[in-house]
């Protein structure tokens, strides 16, 4: 049975590793520990085929080191004591071996434990692959024993070299100008996705040159490089969230559809959409937020994919709305606060008195009622006694919010005339 065409392609020296010249260049960190010779335990962190697996099999011969893997879809601590066990016993590997678990952070924290004494003796020189956040899927102790080695999505530039390097060896493949850029778009940075397009076209007749409306119906778009469950989905509503802090309307509707197409729920979106109006706009424009009310209803009545335009509408109204964090800003404040004096009582001028007793206590005496009064404000202190009147919202000079100061402002003078009559 022939190899896939991505494992007789595989670098044969760490050199020929396309697009983590920060890793394997001339002053890269593997480079230098190559230099050295020393092998460290290293955690590979990067996207689907950007060369952990070639690095790791490469890393191993550079120290020539006995290369065993594991992977933690499939494997356990058992696995793991069994393969040390046989080259303990093996008088030709009685020394480190060198071990690669793919998706190490499917390990759970406990199984991974079980790496932390034979990374300790030595006899252990540890290639974890991951495409998550190590720092959210491994251990402190197993993290403080590697060194996290982040690897890049791979360029256009980076997919031409693989379709080069193919065609020095295989020959020509059978697509013009324009087959190329449609094969390096569809890889989207995956190196090893793009050799499994190049192995279905290699078979079809070299004197017909496929055309790009043949290439679509021979292969299915990639699914977006989007999971629910990992990083990626975190980082673009990130991304969608700082885009439209940032009032940038184009970059905004970008992510939008970016996590449209990844298959996010689209509530999930509007829910997001309702934070951003309170958490970014606020009073500077108090349109926002029943606006994202409104786009999500609308989703709601229209369902996909017309309700998506609703949302669209809301992303660039959020996007090109004035922005203020004041009312969050005071909120974050007044809240702490409120709970460290929780045993402050009102001030009695500001309580009711339902009955005689409460009348006799003082509750409610003094209190003016702000309606009566020339201006419809008392200027009377609402905080209790012991705490003294705090501030907690400043309004920025944006938007209403500049209208919002100017009340501010406006009751602020009037106090200061009640408290010197």
């Amino acid at each position: 049975m022939e190899r896939p065409l991505s494992e007789q392609l595989r670098p044969k020296t760490l050199d020929e590793v396309v697009g983590q010249d920060h890793l394997v260049g001339k002053k890269g960190f593997i480079t230098s520990l190559v230099a050295r010779g020393k092998p460290l335990s290293i955690l590979l962190w990067g996207p689907p085929g950007s060369g952990k697996t070639s690095i790791a099999r490469l890393y191993a011969k550079a120290f020539s080191l006995p290369f065993e893997t594991l992977s933690a879809i499939f494997s356990g601590v058992a696995d793991l004591k069994k393969i040390l066990k046989e080259t303990e016993e093996n008088p030709l590997f009685r020394r480190s071996i060198l071990l690669f678990v793919d998706e190490i952070h499917r390990f759970n924290k406990a199984q991974q434990d079980a790496f932390l004494p034979y990374l300790e003796s030595g006899q252990l020189v540890l290639v974890g692959a991951t495409v998550e956040n190590p720092s959210f899927y491994l251990n402190n102790a197993l993290l403080s024993r590697m060194r996290v080695l982040k690897l890049n999505s791979l360029t256009e530039e980076h997919l031409e070299e693989i379709l080069a390097r193919y065609e020095k060896v295989k020959g020509k493949l059978p697509i013009d100008l324009e087959g190329r850029r449609y094969l390096i778009e569809l890889a989207q940075g995956d190196g090893r996705y793009i050799h499994n397009l190049i192995e279905n076209i290699q078979g079809c007749n070299p004197e017909h040159i496929l055309t790009v409306a043949e290439l679509e119906t021979l292969f299915q778009k990639k699914s977006p490089l989007f999971d629910k469950a990992s990083e990626g989905h975190y980082n673009l509503i990130s991304a969608l969230h700082k885009a439209v802090r940032g009032s940038d309307p184009d970059a905004s509707l970008y992510w939008f559809c970016r996590i449209l197409a990844g298959g996010e729920d689209p509530r999930f979106i509007a829910r997001r959409l309702i934070r951003m109006a309170v958490e970014d706009v606020g009073l500077a424009d108090p349109q926002a937020l029943p606006q994202t009310i409104a786009a999500r209803d609308a989703y709601e009545m229209l369902g996909s994919p017309e309700g998506e335009l609703a949302l669209a509408q809301a992303v660039v109204y959020l996007a090109l709305a004035p922005k203020s964090n004041a009312l969050y800003t005071a909120y974050q404040k007044a809240s702490p606060m409120a709970s460290k004096t929780s045993e402050l009582d009102p001030p009695y001028i500001i309580l009711n008195a339902p009955t005689k007793l409460m009348k006799d206590m003082g509750y409610g005496k003094g209190y003016i009622y702000d309606h009566e009064t020339p201006a419809g404000f008392s200027g009377q202190n609402y905080f209790p006694p012991k705490l003294g009147r705090q501030t907690f919202y400043d309004p920025v000079e944006r938007g209403f919010e500049r209208e919002m100061k100017k009340r501010l402002l406006y009751f602020k003078a009037l106090r200061e005339e009640i408290e010197k009559s």
